[in-house]
């Protein structure tokens, strides 16, 4: 974490617990989350940067060959699936000539007097767009959106849209233009199904609008001048939970 600058990653931990992610933050609470998605997404990306960046990844990352039966020396099932995924937008016409340009291109600016900092996946020379790759187990899939109280896409569920809002505007300080974010979905499915989506620029305003309204009560979180609220329903408030009251059962369920 560079506490130096605010990301749009650690500031949707912020917004779904308070408590959680400055936990994390200062080191106190590692989450138990499996790498393997993670790292499956950092695969994918790492070809689509460079040859360089690939074979580093895979000399980096021993964990992803095989070490025993059948399949020992080869990729494991997951990276084999990745390999998939990464033929499907390599051999895809539209693909190649779209992702063009700059790879892993790092952008900086100022939101609401609060320093940011961005990396886009591909940024071609005109600027005129970027593209950011996300992998998803099936890109149709209907995620609840509880707070909204209905159903949406894994752009919607995720908050990719706040993401890309925040790219948008650091693009817009760092190369003086309003460059369309576009990201390219690419499932975890035999075979694997693909999509380049586009976000309503009215959406993209109404997120960056978000960040600047619930930026200073974070930030204020951040720096110990109020206290972090609890969403008493994640992995680190069901750990650190103290029962305080009876409650109804009819409160089971939001």
């Amino acid at each position: 974490m560079d506490w130096q600058y605010e990301s749009p990653t650690w500031f949707k931990k912020f917004m779904a617990c308070e408590a959680e992610a400055l936990a994390e933050m200062k080191g106190e609470w590692k989450p138990k989350r499996d790498p393997t998605a993670l790292l499956v997404g950092n695969y994918l990306h790492s070809y689509f940067q460079s040859r360089y960046a690939h074979r580093k990844f895979k000399a980096q990352h021993p964990e992803i060959i095989s070490t025993r039966g059948a399949t020992k020396g080869q990729l494991k099932k997951e990276y084999q699936m990745a390999d998939a995924m990464i033929k499907t937008l390599r051999t895809d016409p539209m693909f190649k000539e779209f992702y063009q340009g700059k790879k892993e291109v790092i952008v900086r600016g100022e939101i609401g007097g609060v320093m940011w900092k961005g990396k886009l996946d591909c940024l071609p020379t005109n600027h005129k767009y970027f593209a950011d790759l996300k992998t998803t187990m099936d890109i149709n899939k209907r995620f609840y959106l509880p707070d909204e109280r209905r159903y949406g896409s894994f752009i919607e569920a995720y908050n990719y849209s706040l993401q890309m809002a925040v790219y948008q505007e650091l693009v817009r300080q760092q190369y003086g233009v309003q460059a369309v974010p576009v990201i390219i979905a690419v499932s975890k499915q035999d075979p694997p199904d693909k999509a380049a989506v586009s976000i309503p620029q009215d959406l993209l305003d109404y997120w960056l609008e978000r960040v600047k309204e619930l930026q200073p009560r974070i930030e204020a979180v951040k720096n110990g001048q109020e206290k972090p609220h609890r969403c008493e329903h994640c992995e680190y408030c069901r750990a650190t939970k103290h029962l305080q009251q009876i409650i109804s059962l009819y409160d089971l369920i939001e």
